[in-house]
Formats: C-alpha cells, sequence, structure tokens
C-alpha cells in the first residue's frame, strides 16, 4: 500500500525531511554568480545556486527574488546556507538572512566588495563553506514516511508519448503519494491554456477553481503585455517536431501528469504550500524558472518526464527523468532515469505509475539521478515579469 512506503531522508529540525543534505551557496545577485561557483568547486558537499537577477529590476521582481531565494534557503536538502553578495544588490541581503534562519538552519554570508575582491571572498566563502560542510556531515538518513516528500511535476521537450504514456503514468505516482498523505505541486501555467477548464474541474471548492481560471487569464494577459499571443506561440516548434499539433493537444498531455487527485490550493510562484495534497503554483514552463520554483515552494524530489529528452537537473534536488519514448531512452541514456515506452506494448498504466512511484522513492532515499551523475544542474533563474531596469 501506498501509505505504508517510507523513505530514508534528513530529519530537520522544524520537522520536515531533505532527501539530499547539502550546503547551500545562493548568490544573492547575478554579479556574484563566479565567486559562488568558485567556491562550489574548490568545497565538496556544496551544491551553488545561481541566476540572473537581483539588482536593476522593478520592486516587485526584486520581491519576488528575495521571497524566492529565502524559499530555496529553507529547502530542507540544504542543512546550512552561505548567501554570496555583491554588497549592492537591491535584494535586502539582511532580511534573507533572516528568513532563511529562522526556522533555526544557520546562515553565514560573504560580501565580495567589503572584503576586498573576489580573490577574497571565494577564499573566505571556502573557509565557511567547509565549517558548514563540517557540521552537516554527521547528519545521517533516517526512515521517514512519505507524506514528508513533496513532489515537483514537470514536463518538458514533450512529444506525443509524453501526453500518451509518460504524462499519464506521473500522474498515477503522484496520486499515489498524495493518497499516503504526501504533497505534488504542479507548475507550468502555459501548458494548462486550452484545458484549464478541466483541473478547474478538478478543484477540491469553487473558489479553488476560480483561482486555477485566474491564473491562467494572468499569464495570458503577461503575454499580450508583450504584444504576443500565447495560443498562437504554442507548442514550440520541438514540440511540433515530435508530432504536436496544437496547445489543446500540448495542454491536455501536460495536465495529465496531476493525476485524478483534487486540487487543494492555488499559490504564487515560489511559495511552499500550506496544504498536502495537489496543489497548483504559478509559474511559467521554461525548466531554468520552473525548476527554481518548485525547489523554493519546498520540493524535495521533481519528476520531469521528456518525449525528446530534456537535461536539465537541479543544483540541489533530484531530478528524476521519465520519457514514454522507447527512442529517447536508447539514444539518451545519459540523462534519463526511467521509461515507461513498454505502455506502447500493452503495459499497464497503473503498474507503469506505480515504477515511477518505486524510482521516486529510491532517489529520494539517495540514489543519484542522472543529472546529479553528469551535473548536468548549472543553468537556472528566477521567473520575472518586468523589465530589466
Amino acid at each position: 500500500m501506498a501509505s505504508d512506503r517510507t523513505f530514508q531522508g534528513y530529519l530537520r529540525g522544524d520537522g520536515r525531511a531533505g532527501t539530499r543534505n547539502c550546503v547551500g551557496l545562493l548568490s544573492t545577485v547575478v554579479c556574484a554568480n563566479e565567486v559562488a561557483l568558485a567556491i562550489e568547486q574548490r568545497v565538496p558537499g556544496t551544491a551553488a545556486f545561481t541566476h540572473q537577477q537581483g539588482c536593476s529590476q522593478s520592486p516587485v521582481d526584486i520581491a519576488t527574488v528575495g521571497r524566492t531565494l529565502a524559499g530555496l534557503g529553507r529547502n530542507p536538502n540544504l542543512a546550512s546556507v552561505l548567501l554570496v553578495s555583491l554588497g549592492c544588490e537591491s535584494v535586502d541581503v539582511d532580511a534573507l538572512a533572516l528568513a532563511i534562519g529562522a526556522g533555526g538552519k544557520r546562515v553565514e554570508r560573504v560580501v565580495i566588495q567589503d572584503i576586498g575582491g573576489a580573490a577574497r571572498a571565494i577564499a573566505r566563502g571556502c573557509e565557511l563553506a567547509g565549517e558548514l560542510v563540517a557540521e552537516a556531515a554527521p547528519c545521517r538518513r533516517e526512515t521517514c514516511a512519505v507524506d514528508k516528500l513533496v513532489l515537483g511535476l514537470k514536463c518538458g521537450s514533450s512529444d506525443t508519448t509524453s501526453g500518451l504514456f509518460a504524462n499519464p503514468a506521473l500522474g498515477v505516482a503522484s496520486d499515489l503519494l498524495v493518497a499516503a498523505g504526501g504533497t505534488s505541486v504542479l507548475g507550468e501555467v502555459t501548458e494548462f491554456i486550452g484545458a484549464e477548464h478541466l483541473l478547474a474541474g478538478h478543484a477540491a471548492s469553487e473558489p479553488i477553481a476560480r483561482k486555477i481560471l485566474a491564473l491562467v487569464a494572468r499569464m495570458e494577459a503577461r503575454a499580450k503585455s508583450a504584444g504576443c499571443d500565447i495560443r498562437g506561440g504554442q507548442p514550440t516548434g520541438g514540440n511540433i517536431k515530435g508530432g504536436l499539433t496544437t496547445i489543446e493537444e500540448k495542454s491536455l498531455g501536460a495536465i495529465a501528469k496531476a493525476g485524478s487527485a483534487r486540487i487543494q490550493g492555488v499559490f504564487e510562484y515560489g511559495v511552499a504550500p500550506d496544504v498536502r495534497g495537489l496543489v497548483i503554483m504559478d509559474s511559467p514552463g521554461r525548466e531554468p524558472e520552473l525548476l527554481t520554483g518548485l525547489a523554493a515552494a519546498g520540493c524535495t524530489v521533481i519528476a520531469f518526464t521528456t518525449g525528446r529528452g530534456a537535461p536539465q537537473g537541479f543544483p540541489f534536488v533530484p531530478v528524476v527523468k521519465i520519457t514514454g519514448n522507447s527512442r529517447t531512452w536508447e539514444h539518451l541514456p545519459e540523462h534519463m532515469d526511467v521509461t515507461v515506452g513498454a505502455i506502447a506494448n500493452g503495459m499497464p498504466l497503473p503498474a507503469a505509475g506505480e515504477h515511477i512511484y518505486d524510482v521516486i522513492i529510491e532517489s529520494a532515499s539517495g540514489r543519484l539521478t542522472k543529472a546529479e551523475q553528469n551535473g548536468y544542474t548549472k543553468s537556472m533563474n528566477i521567473y520575472t515579469v518586468g523589465p530589466v531596469l
């Protein structure tokens, strides 16, 4: 039974459980990225998160960046955090440190301008990171109920097998987790368009249904404010090469990964849900921003279906790559973790979903994903809606 399953995780002081035990190196602004990455290269046990934001943006976007970085820092996969700051960014680094540390997590910082340049910042950052790694090292995996898992749901580089095989099978796995008391987070609002009424029909209440429809309307309005219509810009060129013909067809396949569970809430980008079960998070479909939003929302493992073969992982959250395309499984073995292509030959959908669920739990318990093995985890970003000023 799904409710009887456990995983081996890292119990944190706030009652949550991580699937990894990293020291996070969070760049607070694009100008500090190189220092964060240099520290990561020198200190094993650290994971650097870099992005292109943090300064010369509207107040709304700076608030989003700060909130997202705080959510990343609070993710239970991080034992502690080193903030890597330039010193003149718009992000309020003091407030960020307080927000991350409020749950008892140790937070240190290094400021490039204050310490005298990148070389000194790297040296001091390595000292601090080394201390944090030593503190985290004694933490051991313990048996945790699966209701402590927070699963992010993602699809990318989709083709016809995504909607027919991989996404419905992931939906089964998501349903199993939700039935066991866990949480699944569905993003990619751009890939609800044309099928949003079906998602709204799965809402646990009428107010939640209205929020789902409002999210789609807001996403479309953002695109139109830039002079384009999403309904004419999707599917992507890669989707079309993979056999998808309309945005409605793409969306019908994309929402299948949510399964059949009732939707318990709708949240802004990067905001951790305060309810369990299946929830929706405002976000675009592109990998760098979507994966970041899921991690900031507290996801401790992410399931990512792909038809043609999207390689992206995340610095400190395992990303399980699932394909329903047997050719992709054979052609891109260094990037794929699970295949459910056998559905085409009669494998029952419930069995495929249970297989995905098993691999998710194994990955949560420490099995390295292909993205972790090959280091394909660096190209991340934070979702913003305004111009660079």
